[in-house]
């Protein structure tokens, strides 16, 4: 936003802000480093605004280098004083299982905190809240199954012992669509694994991240353990965690354009890289589907946070055979979508999150529509609920050069294909680059196995459109990213396999 712009909103906003700032005690106007809440070295703030009317949420430090730095010094502090991984397995369990009864305590707070800067329905940041607080409440349990090894020697008189130790500091660089889950999946783990972190949530939501630190410190996490660095300057201080010998882990969610960039810059210090980037992700219809489930996933799997996640189905291909019900269906359904202003409890769907995406979303559907696809319904903006509102968009007929067909449209717009066989919906479903997740829907027990076996994704969801749980691997193949988040393999990027011989043992 431009200087005149957030004045302008300073000024329509005021009593609006007193007013959360007054209801909400975990709304922090301030950063947290080495355990102290404290503003920019260079005392420069920023504005976050509400997408949904343009109001002012409030002002968070607008760190730069030296600011992250610090942070760094901290976490590594932390780490070397070995008040964190010093402890027991089970005394950092306690403190994550502190951690998670406090957010479950203030749910209701940290929604409307969410709703207010994400823009997203209340009932889903609650939603979200309980999804992400999950993680904590499983690596906590996990950090006590953090097994090693006893291998069977080939010799002796040795004993060949495996251990997993911590990293060291690692860097959470997370997004705005899922501002408390994509960092308490990223946390859980390394504080599990005895990592010590700097977080840099994304400069549309700040304030729920700081609400997670503030609920932490509260738990009993010492000092420098978590920092939180607030910026809307993300490219040096990305630039810095990839740098700085002292940051030995990176766990970045977002676009694949950065994470690529993050990846090539962290070979120079050859860190440890878990990158969940960007999906295309397919949705398949099979003649044999029962249509009124598919109808029910694909609106789950589609709307969800207005269609700003990662593994929202991006492509509809849908069989021949059942392509009319479908699609008469999945209109009916659109049709009935509340859209409005998240706070109020029955909206469904929410505004786009800035003034980047809206330009995004509306691009992409005007490129489809300038190369004759069919709109079936939607397909403009909604001036009269505000500037970042686009209508829940059907659109058939969609050439394979549009953008939405190659690319993710992260955003409210369902794109219908008709398909003939099983071959060329697995083949069109593939041909892509990206491979985070792939969902079809099939009462053929045969056809589910070989289907599920030949995406091309790392997750599948099989007459299931929301699939994301603590107890399963999170995470994409081909340039959808690296590494896997939960389940007991979301540690294996937060340690160190260390291999100990132990030589000229006596037994006899």
């Amino acid at each position: 936003q431009s200087k005149e712009k957030q004045k302008m909103f300073r000024r329509l906003s005021t009593l609006r802000t007193s007013k959360m700032r007054s209801m909400s005690t975990l709304l922090q106007s301030k950063a947290l480093i080495n355990g102290s809440w404290v503003e920019a070295c260079n005392k420069d703030t920023f504005a976050v605004c509400n997408p949904a009317n343009g109001e002012i949420v409030g002002e968070v430090p607008n760190m730069g280098v030296q600011d992250a730095q610090l942070a760094i010094n901290a976490a590594k502090n932390a780490y070397d004083s070995k008040e964190w991984r010093s402890l027991t397995a089970k005394d950092r369990s306690n403190l994550l299982k502190k951690w998670h009864k406090l957010i479950e305590t203030n749910t209701q707070e940290i929604a409307e905190i969410m709703t207010a800067e994400s823009g997203k329905p209340i009932n889903e940041s609650k939603g979200e809240v309980a999804y992400g607080n999950s993680f904590i409440e499983w690596f906590a349990e996990e950090a006590r199954r953090i097994y090693g090894e006893i291998v069977p020697s080939g010799t002796a008189n040795r004993e060949v012992i495996v251990v997993k130790q911590p990293i060291g500091v690692a860097a959470l660089v997370t997004p705005w669509n899922f501002p408390l889950a994509m960092i308490t999946r990223k946390a859980g783990a390394a504080l599990a694994a005895g990592c010590t972190l700097v977080v840099k949530p994304a400069e549309d939501t700040p304030f729920t991240a700081l609400a997670l630190a503030k609920l932490a410190e509260e738990a009993g996490i010492p000092k420098g353990v978590i920092n939180v660095v607030t910026t809307n300057k993300a490219a040096p201080i990305g630039e810095l965690f990839c740098k700085s010998p002292d940051v030995r882990g990176i766990s970045f969610t977002g676009s694949t354009q950065v994470g690529k960039l993050l990846f090539r810059e962290s070979a120079q210090g050859i860190k440890r890289v878990c990158l969940e980037l960007g999906g295309n992700a397919p949705f398949i219809v099979f003649d044999s589907a029962n249509v009124e489930k598919a109808v029910d996933g694909a609106m789950a799997s589609k709307f969800r946070n207005c269609g700003q996640t990662c593994v929202s189905a991006n492509r509809f291909f849908v069989q021949e055979g059942v392509y009319d019900k479908f699609l008469s269906m999945m209109k009916e359904r659109v049709e009935a979508l509340k859209i409005g202003d998240g706070s109020c409890c029955d909206v469904q769907i929410g505004p786009l999150i800035n003034h980047m995406q809206f330009d995004k979303v509306s691009g992409f559907v005007e490129d489809a529509r300038s190369k004759n696809a069919n709109i079936v319904m939607g397909g403009e903006g909604l001036p009269d609920l505000g500037p970042l509102f686009y209508a829940p968009t059907i659109v058939t007929d969609v050439p394979e050069t549009a953008q939405l067909y190659t690319e993710e449209v992260f955003g409210p717009v369902v794109t219908i294909i008709k398909f003939k066989d099983e071959e060329e919906a697995v083949r069109r479903a593939n041909d892509t680059q990206r491979g985070l997740a792939g969902y079809f829907y099939s009462e053929n027990l045969q056809q589910v196995f070989r289907v599920a076996k030949r995406l091309e994704v790392g997750m599948v969801g099989v007459n299931e459109g929301i699939i994301s749980t603590p107890e399963a691997p999170f995470g994409g193949v081909k340039e959808s990213g690296v590494g896997r988040e939960g389940s007991h393999h979301g540690i294996d990027d937060f340690v160190d396999i260390k291999y100990i011989c132990m030589g000229n043992l006596k037994y006899y």
